[in-house]
């Protein structure tokens, strides 16, 4: 299976009193595809994966699998902090019906890159399902190295990585270090979708296309046209939004800025809180750019 295109990284619609809202996911992934997107990614980061118990996931998941109903492939989080529950978690997502595995590596604790290998090496040797690679060292404090993902890369069922480190010199060197493999590296920061493309990488796994999902399509459909400048030209609009980001912790910005948008995603997950006074009114002066009425202005 080759991984390409843009994959939403979707977020996790809940409601005021923070339960899961099976219908707003169903509407979202429902939006989503009919903007063109070539993948569903849930249980991301931006998706809340790590707020949630494992019942909550295993809903999540069900939810959205059952709402793609094999129009587009489903990528589900199933990374846990142990190889035991990493394995376990995959598996009842295989079951639900999911296409893709997207594992993280362990957060909390610090591996070496040995024991990330024998980790990996370990999963998708007892999981039926291929598996993405999932690599965001902001977050779990721990990056997978090119040549840990060489090496990983020479396994069977290991078919890809989203890099999400921000640094395209480990886009470069993943690739680099890939060439010779059925081996697919997606960006997972927005900013770096057409760089990305430019090197050699099949896509982007984009949480930004929440909000903007056309606009997100189309700097893949530009480029795969041979429009360079096109593709530019969408890139460049994603800026304005990727800039809320900073205004809360994440994904409250992404979040509100979906909901201002009419897409009815709700609140973060506690701790993280709405938010409120200026930032709220960066988002909506951000939205207003793009020439989106804020659709919650009047309860402000």
């Amino acid at each position: 299976m080759k991984v390409e295109g843009i994959i939403p990284a979707i977020l996790t619609p809940l409601t005021k009193e923070q339960a899961f809202h099976p219908g707003a996911a169903e509407k979202l992934v429902n939006r989503l595809i009919d903007s063109g997107v070539h993948g569903i990614f849930a249980l991301g980061t931006n998706g809340e994966f790590h707020l949630f118990s494992q019942e909550e996931k295993l809903q999540i998941a069900e939810t959205v699998v059952k709402a793609v109903n094999k129009r587009v492939p489903v990528f589900i989080g199933a990374g846990e902090n142990s190889t035991e529950a990493t394995i376990s978690l995959s598996n009842q997502m295989a079951d639900i019906g999911a296409d893709v595995l997207s594992i993280i590596t362990p957060y909390f604790v610090a591996p070496s890159q040995e024991e990330l290998y024998q980790h990996f090496r370990t999963v998708s040797e007892n999981v039926t399902l291929p598996v993405l690679l999932y690599n965001i060292p902001s977050r779990t404090g721990v990056s997978l190295e090119p040549e840990t993902v060489e090496r990983l890369a020479a396994l069977p069922n290991i078919i890809g990585i989203k890099d999400s480190s921000g640094s395209f010199a480990n886009i470069k060197a993943y690739l680099e270090r890939t060439k010779e493999q059925s081996f697919s590296v997606l960006a997972g920061t927005d900013s770096l979708i057409l760089d990305t493309l430019k090197a050699g990488g099949t896509g982007a796994v984009a949480a930004t296309a929440n909000v903007l999902p056309q606009t997100v399509v189309s700097i893949y459909e530009s480029f795969k046209q041979g429009n360079i400048e096109e593709s530019e030209h969408y890139q460049q609009q994603l800026q304005p939004l990727r800039d809320t980001f900073s205004l809360g912790s994440l994904p409250a910005p992404l979040k509100k800025a979906a909901e201002l948008a009419g897409i009815d995603v709700g609140p973060p997950k506690r701790p993280i809180a709405e938010l409120s006074g200026e930032p709220l009114l960066k988002v909506k002066k951000m939205l207003e750019g793009y020439g989106i009425e804020a659709k919650l202005a009047k309860e402000q």
